[in-house]
């Protein structure tokens, strides 16, 4: 039989939920914290009391050394705290004592006495063999005459408070550690709630409530603005779905007119065989066909505009004065007023679509002549004679598969998609365009950043 591979601990981390990893981390991390922290304690606590012990007992040293130097000492030596105290003379008989101290053994011998006097600091001596249960701490000092007062206290109570304190840490930490996990569960979920309500309010955005939008928290804080982001995004792509669902529209109510014509003409045509004018049938059909060519074009161009994003399919020097230049000299209605050195960035075939759009629309509808200028500053015109554009609609024109009642309107197999195919690859160029009265007539002006 086969055997799968046991999960990784990694992969089985990956799973759990994000509420229950940033409690684990965060109750792990205070974990650790708390035991970092009661050893700190316990240690500095142990080194204090022990330093507490160490001052007590060198202050009754340092007493009875003056003492015993100005020969005063008396028997027993009195002390108030529980020192030990053993004085030993010159011949390393002990002479003075505390009350219940050895008078016969030191509590160091003269190697141990030798040891501390050179170290100059307290040391531990075991106290059973004296009869006394528990460690000693030690101060050993010089006094006149060969004399050598030894000092000591018992530890004891500093090891029972430390054990103490080591019991309630123990059994507090742990307490603490349950206590914190619980309110980080609570708090992290808390927290975590409103990404719950954005996840529900997701799931209930279906393709038949589009315009319904994500819950928003009242908190200022990063869920917030990932809500409004998110509201954002989806308004645009609301946006985006209805101006695709009018394109596909618009596109198959623009594309029914020329297929009805063709088909109408070459069912007559069929019908009647004998009394039929082909060439002039195949002039209608051509024509119908050159209509729908025109309009293929510039849905394509659309789609490819939008495909990018507002970005140009490419980004190089163009010397613009040279694409109108080119341009221009291609109709014989347009004349070139003006043409400075421009150089922008951008795509060279995309301006001349550009251009050549406007010029279309402005030939189709002057009067005698259309005059193209280029300045240095990077704005470009295309004005006619023709009976213009009402100020109220100069901007309407520029959506896709506008079309106005007047003069400007049913063009030779115009789609209204040539001015809207102008505002999007300026836009994406980093330009703006307008339309402004010519008196008479109309201007088109492009606004385009040269390059620096």
């Amino acid at each position: 039989m086969a055997e799968f591979p046991a999960a990784r601990p990694s992969a089985w981390w990956r799973r759990q939920g994000l509420r229950f990893r940033l409690t684990v981390v965060a109750v792990a991390v205070l974990a650790v914290a708390l035991a970092v922290s009661a050893s700190v304690l316990l240690s500095v606590l142990d080194r204090t009391l022990l330093a507490t012990v160490d001052e007590s007992v060198s202050r009754q040293a340092h007493t009875v050394r003056v003492q015993a130097d100005a020969g005063t000492l008396t028997t027993p030596i009195t002390t108030h705290d529980g020192t030990i105290v053993q004085v030993i003379g010159a011949d390393g008989r002990i002479t003075h004592v505390t009350y219940g101290a050895d008078r016969l053994v030191p509590l160091l011998d003269g190697r141990g006495r030798a040891r501390a006097l050179e170290d100059g600091r307290a040391t531990f001596v075991d106290g059973h063999p004296y009869a006394i249960p528990a460690q000693l701490r030690v101060v050993v000092l010089s006094a006149d005459r060969g004399q050598t007062v030894i000092a000591a206290r018992s530890v004891s109570e500093i090891q029972t408070s430390v054990r103490t304190a080591g019991r309630v840490l123990l059994v507090g930490t742990p307490l603490l550690v349950v206590l914190l996990a619980g309110a980080s569960w609570m708090i992290v979920g808390r927290t975590l709630r409103p990404i719950t309500a954005l996840r529900r309010g997701a799931a209930e955005i279906t393709h038949t409530a589009r315009s319904r939008r994500l819950p928003v928290p009242e908190s200022r804080d990063e869920v917030h603005s990932l809500a409004t982001t998110l509201n954002d995004m989806l308004a645009r792509l609301e946006e985006a779905e209805k101006r695709q669902r009018a394109l596909v529209s618009d596109a198959a109510h623009e594309l029914r007119s020329p297929l009805a014509s063709i088909r109408l003409q070459l069912e007559v045509a069929l019908g009647h065989p004998q009394g039929q004018d082909w060439p002039e049938t195949a002039e209608g059909v051509l024509e119908d066909t050159l209509r729908l060519s025109r309009l293929a074009e510039d849905l394509l161009a659309l789609a490819r505009l939008d495909e990018r994003g507002g970005v140009p399919a490419r980004r190089e020097p163009v010397d613009l004065d040279e694409v109108v230049r080119q341009t221009a000299e291609r109709y014989a209605e347009v004349r070139l007023a003006a043409c400075d050195p421009v150089e922008v960035r951008g795509d060279a075939m995309d301006l001349s679509r550009v251009l050549t759009n406007l010029i279309d629309n402005a030939v189709r509808h002057t009067a005698s002549k259309v005059e193209v200028a280029l300045t240095a500053d990077g704005i470009l015109t295309v004005t006619d004679d023709g009976p213009g554009i009402p100020e109220e609609d100069r901007e309407r024109v520029f959506n896709r598969f506008t079309r106005l009642d007047t003069g400007r309107s049913r063009d030779e197999g115009g789609a209204g998609l040539g001015l809207a195919i102008v505002r999007e690859t300026v836009r994406a160029h980093g330009g703006t365009v307008h339309l402004k009265d010519a008196s008479p007539g109309l201007r088109a002006v492009v606004s385009l950043p040269p390059s620096l």
